[in-house]
């Protein structure tokens, strides 16, 4: 028996075939965790967060069956400033306040869903002793970080319950780089466990490149979830000048610096805008460094920055249209998802000339 041989049957006892089934089940949450960034993303847009004003993880599983049921659901929302001081002087109405529920459920039934889809088939593997080697661990805390997703996303929806009418945007980058994190994680781990039934045990290691490219794209997520949370894409709708200008008029500067870098919707969306091409230069040197290796994942990564440039663009020039910004997050994720392949595959050359 060979080494390749030896290494397949000392992970599962018999053939490397389970290892792939577990990918395939990480690749398959990892699908369902993109969908939930959309959802969610269309739930900020349509200002549905706040709709739901409890937190019942069973229980709220079931929404409002009869008109009553409604009717309470609506006067809960009555008593937050969104609606005090936006939603009801606007004139919402029951069915309006139905449809911005509708969203909101819709997130955390996925958010529940999710659950089940990682918890159940990591129980059956973890009872079958599929597990290879070393990854149990890594699952279990993929399982804990959804958990704290779920946590986080409360914590979220309480800043916007009491004394403001919206949500902290430092909360709801959290929540989102958190889900984007949770994707990422999933996606390496999932090639992880593809290349230990190909024969390649030792999973990829994260390099320098890799970490920087990493860094580099973290900001521009965490400028994207800054420019939801403060509504900052609405302060301006032209491209490439901001109202005519480079660096638009209208920043607040009063606080300082660094107050205005995390607060101000005008900085926010500038930083935002342009970072974007420090970004775009680090990944074509990631797709060019892997091209050889992975040709796939090189396409994926420029498809991926390419049309998210166009997107962003064409969201801005549109006054944020609801369906060009859910298209922008979406393909956000798809970029996250790309970029983890491409740093995931840098990470296995790396370790593989070396061990050459």
């Amino acid at each position: 028996m060979n080494s390749k041989a030896r290494s397949i049957v000392s992970i599962d006892g018999a053939s490397g075939k389970r290892p792939v089934a577990i990918s395939n089940w990480l690749l398959s949450v990892a699908f369902l965790v993109f969908i939930m960034v959309i959802v969610g993303g269309i739930t900020r847009l349509t200002e549905s967060g706040l709709s739901i004003t409890e937190w019942k993880p069973i229980m709220g599983a079931i929404p409002p069956l009869s008109e009553a049921d409604w009717l309470a659901e609506f006067n809960k929302y009555k008593q937050i400033p969104e609606y005090i001081e936006i939603t009801g002087p606007a004139g919402m109405t029951l069915a309006d306040f139905k449809f911005i529920y509708f969203w909101e459920w819709i997130h955390r039934l996925l958010g529940r869903v999710i659950g089940i889809a990682f918890a159940i088939p990591f129980v059956y593997f973890a009872v079958k002793r599929a597990i290879p080697k070393g990854y149990g661990w890594r699952l279990t805390g993929l399982l804990a970080l959804g958990g704290l997703q779920g946590l986080i996303g409360w914590w979220m929806v309480t800043s916007g319950l009491a004394q403001q009418t919206d949500v902290s945007h430092f909360r709801l980058a959290i929540h989102l780089l958190l889900a984007l994190f949770i994707l990422a994680c999933l996606v390496w781990t999932a090639l992880d466990l593809r290349n230990t039934s190909s024969g390649f045990p030792r999973p990829a290691r994260m390099t320098g490149f890799g970490l920087v490219v990493s860094v580099v794209l973290f900001l521009q997520l965490l400028f994207g979830a800054y420019v939801a949370g403060l509504n900052a894409g609405y302060v301006s709708n032209t491209w490439p000048l901001m109202n005519g200008q480079l660096l638009p008029e209208g920043i607040d500067y009063s606080f300082g610096l660094w107050s205005a870098i995390n607060n101000d919707p005008f900085l926010v969306h500038f930083i935002h805008r342009w970072w974007a091409w420090v970004v775009v230069g680090f990944l074509v040197v990631l797709a060019r460094k892997i091209r050889r290796q992975s040709r796939m994942a090189s396409v994926a990564i420029h498809s991926a920055f390419g049309v998210q440039i166009l997107l962003g663009i064409a969201t801005v020039m549109t006054g944020m249209n609801i369906y060009m910004a859910v298209l922008h997050q979406a393909v956000g994720a798809l970029l996250v998802a790309a970029t983890a392949w491409g740093v995931h595959d840098l990470g296995r050359k790396s370790r593989t000339s070396i061990r050459s």
